[in-house]
């Protein structure tokens, strides 16, 4: 007998598809950075397609929740997604911004990017301890941290594409997306502000940042995220 077909059981993996869509289009932007198209370069296409890339990746999970959809495809979908949006996206558009404007071996570094958000997808997706909350950064993090990063450099910074900054910064975020450190999830069980005082308090800072700094601050957003992540989880132990 063959199961009952509901349009429901397709929504979630829809919104994901768009995900990997606007993944592959933010490599397509990254490859073409300095041409202009309506009124955008390509680095910034590109940053577009990443943040419209997180917001699928967001709503398809909302989505699976909403609806009480779940599949092992689903959940292999995704990941195979967010490697495309959030592990060689990123990695290609540090590559084609630093490329010309620093030595050719720094600006093939970025490779390693996606060998690690690989790692962390493996292991999210085989770890049952990671059903509420998150050991090590998730991969949409780390191209939010990129993304700031390259921002920064257009502003003028060009101390970040020295091997000083760029190659520990690379190992740190590489690291901590591969580490066991407990990190803040967004997943909201209540509404209640005490139970949430950590997912609160990196929001509303998030939005303080990004508003002051603009896309520059995105970078200071991940660099606050890992801090709170390691303070409140300092704090629930001593608790």
């Amino acid at each position: 007998m063959k199961p009952e077909f509901k349009i429901k059981n397709y929504i979630p993996n829809s919104i994901t598809c768009l995900n990997v869509l606007f993944g592959t289009l933010s490599i397509l932007c990254a490859s073409v950075h300095n041409a202009t198209m309506w009124g955008l370069e390509g680095w910034q296409w590109c940053m577009l397609f990443i943040v419209l890339a997180a917001a699928a990746d967001f709503f398809d999970g909302f989505a699976a929740r909403m609806l009480h959809v779940k599949s092992p495809i689903g959940a292999d979908l995704d990941s195979l997604s967010d490697q495309v949006s959030f592990g060689v996206a990123p990695a290609m558009l540090l590559a084609f911004t630093l490329y010309g404007t620093a030595p050719f071996w720094l600006a093939v570094l970025p490779a390693i990017i996606p060998v690690a958000t690989a790692l962390r997808l493996a292991k999210f997706n085989v770890d049952t301890r990671q059903t509420t909350g998150f050991l090590g950064m998730p991969v949409p993090a780390n191209a939010v941290f990129w993304i700031g990063y390259v921002a920064y450099f257009r502003d003028g910074a060009c101390w970040l594409a020295s091997p000083w900054m760029l190659i520990p910064s690379l190992v740190f975020i590489s690291w901590l997306m591969v580490s066991e450190v407990p990190m803040i999830s967004l997943k909201f069980k209540t509404w209640g502000f005490r139970e949430n005082v950590a997912r609160y308090l990196l929001i509303l800072c998030s939005a303080a940042l990004v508003g002051v700094l603009g896309i520059p601050g995105m970078l200071w957003v991940i660099v606050l995220y890992a801090l709170l992540s390691l303070a409140f989880a300092r704090r629930s132990k001593s608790i």
